[in-house]
């Protein structure tokens, strides 16, 4: 009974350690579906005029592989 409870004990240590980096992954993989169907949506509607100019869109910064941003 004490080996199970050991094992219990740590995994629930694991877990709570990894939860955070476990969150972060999710919320990265949201947030870029988001971005991606809001830039579908965007080139599939029509100019609003023919003469205007396509505005300039900012560069993405690379998807880094980490919850803590620099």
């Amino acid at each position: 009974m004490n080996t199970f409870q050991n094992v219990m004990g740590i995994s629930a240590v694991f877990a709570l350690v990894l939860l955070p980096a476990l969150i972060g992954v999710v919320r990265e993989r949201r947030i870029d579906r988001e971005l991606r169907e809001a830039e579908r949506a965007r080139s599939a509607e029509p100019p609003r005029t023919a003469d205007a100019a396509r505005p300039v869109r900012a560069a993405r910064r690379p998807y880094v592989r980490s919850w803590a941003r620099i």
